[in-house]
């Protein structure tokens, strides 16, 4: 087995923060939105489907696919 480079674990750490920051903000603005809408429930529900969404747009590529999208 090789040994990881410094650049491999660089990247590797990269991704983690990127993946870990998409999914927390996708979370946050969906249990925000829920609560000021409707309540606790809409906060559970929506950060909920924040987190699915977060996953979903956690890798690049398909993150900018909707910005694309959007346009």
């Amino acid at each position: 087995m090789e040994k990881q480079t410094v650049a491999r674990r660089l990247i590797l750490l990269v991704k983690i923060v990127w993946t870990v920051s998409i999914v927390m903000t996708a979370t946050a603005v969906g249990a925000c939105y829920g609560w000021e809408r409707h309540g606790i429930v809409g906060a559970l529900a929506l950060g909920f489907v924040g987190l699915v969404a977060g996953g979903f747009l956690s890798s690049p590529s398909i993150l900018l696919e909707v910005l694309a999208g959007l346009t």
